[in-house]
């Protein structure tokens, strides 16, 4: 019988050190299911304080030279959704982005770039949906990357950048707020 609970210790260790391994994580304090008036966009129709979202990340892969951050709404009457946010080149040392980082350019980390949005601005554009339109997704992606820089600048457009975030990512995690007006 010790023999058996032994085995079954051993097994167990076994099985929770090869397959519990922490996943990539992504969270943010201002954040839960909604967004609210802070984040809401000022302009297009919109009065709110666009103040993005505080967002910390935890359990990025081995091999991350860097980061990026998108946020981007599917629901939007366009055909191709809307880039709301658009930032990379977050260096490999930082897992935090402070709440209105995306707008207060002294609070994004040094060598960060925050590149044109759907907007047609830099930096965090908050949601701003159709008068009853419905509840919007914006989709907050973190991405770990395998280049300390992406090869693009703060006037590319968010589809390049995707292009760029896509052949360097070696791990994403997401979180999704809802809004509507």
């Amino acid at each position: 019988m010790k023999k058996v609970n032994l085995i079954l210790v051993l097994s167990l260790i076994f099985t929770t050190t090869i397959f519990g391994q922490k996943t990539f994580t992504l969270t943010s304090k201002d954040l839960g299911g909604e967004a609210s008036k802070v984040q809401e966009f000022n302009g297009f129709g919109c009065s709110g304080e666009n103040q993005s979202p505080q967002l910390s990340w935890k359990n990025a892969p081995e091999g991350t030279k860097s980061f990026a951050i998108t946020m981007y709404d599917p629901d939007a009457p366009t055909g191709s959704g809307f880039w709301h946010w658009v930032v990379f080149d977050i260096p490999s040392n930082v897992n935090e982005l402070v709440t209105n980082a995306g707008t207060k350019s002294n609070l994004i980390p040094k060598g960060a770039v925050q590149s044109i949005t759907d907007y047609g601005i830099k930096g965090f554009g908050g949601p701003c949906p159709p008068v009853g339109h419905g509840f919007h997704a914006y989709i907050i992606t973190v991405y770990a990357l395998k280049t300390d820089k992406l090869g693009t600048d703060e006037n590319t457009n968010p589809a390049v950048v995707g292009f760029n975030l896509w052949n360097q990512t070696l791990a994403k995690a997401s979180i999704v707020a809802y809004y509507k007006r």
